[in-house]
C-alpha cells in the first residue's frame, strides 16, 4: 500500500511539474507618468526596460514578476518632477484565452534618482519606497513575442514635503521576449 502511494504522488507531482510553464525574458516600453492631484502637471514620458519571469500554473492562471527600470513623474513649466524607479510588479495573469490575459498585482518600487523643484527653486526629497497597485491586459504570443499595457495607480505619497496627496500614476506599454 505504501508502495502504491508514493507512485501515485510522484506521478502526481511530475505531472503537475511538467504541466507548469515557465517563462524568463526581457522587455522595455513607455510610461506615460503623472501625479495625482497636481493640477498644473502634464504626463511626462519616460522609459522602463528590465526582465521578468513567471510561471503558469494551469491554462488560466499565471504569476510573473519583472525587475524593471522605470522612468516616471511629471512634467510642468515652472519645475522640476523627474522620478527614477527600480519597480518590482507582482502580477496575477488571467487567461482568457489563449495568449490574451488580464493581470492585477502590487508593484513596489525604490527610488534611484528624484529631482523635485518648484518655481521657487524649493527642492523636495521623494519617499524612498513607492507602493502602487496594477491593472492591465497582455497578449502572450506563441513564438515569445508579449506585449503589456498597464495603469499602475500610487498607493503611496512620493514626497511627504509637498502639501496634498502626490501618488503616482502610470500607464505603460512594453514589448518583450520570453527566453523559454
Amino acid at each position: 500500500m505504501k508502495k502504491l502511494i508514493v507512485v501515485a504522488l510522484t506521478l502526481f507531482i511530475g505531472t503537475t511539474a511538467f504541466s507548469q510553464e515557465l517563462d524568463l525574458g526581457i522587455k522595455a516600453g513607455a510610461n506615460f507618468a503623472n501625479i495625482s492631484d497636481a493640477s498644473s502637471l502634464s504626463n511626462k514620458t519616460g522609459f522602463q526596460a528590465g526582465i521578468f519571469t513567471g510561471i503558469k500554473f494551469t491554462e488560466n492562471v499565471g504569476i510573473q514578476a519583472d525587475l524593471l527600470y522605470s522612468q516616471q513623474g511629471a512634467e510642468f513649466d515652472a519645475g522640476e518632477f523627474d522620478l527614477t524607479y527600480v519597480n518590482v510588479p507582482v502580477v496575477l495573469k488571467y487567461y482568457l484565452v489563449k495568449g490574451l490575459n488580464i493581470q492585477a498585482g502590487p508593484q513596489f518600487g525604490f527610488i534611484v534618482d528624484d529631482q523635485i523643484k518648484d518655481v521657487l527653486g524649493n527642492i523636495y526629497e521623494a519617499e524612498k519606497s513607492d507602493v502602487s497597485g496594477i491593472v492591465g491586459a497582455g497578449y502572450d504570443f506563441p513564438f515569445g513575442i508579449r506585449v503589456d499595457a498597464r495603469y499602475n495607480f500610487g498607493l503611496s505619497d512620493v514626497s511627504k514635503d509637498l502639501d496634498g496627496k502626490n501618488k503616482n500614476n502610470v500607464f505603460s506599454v512594453a514589448l518583450g521576449y520570453s527566453f523559454l
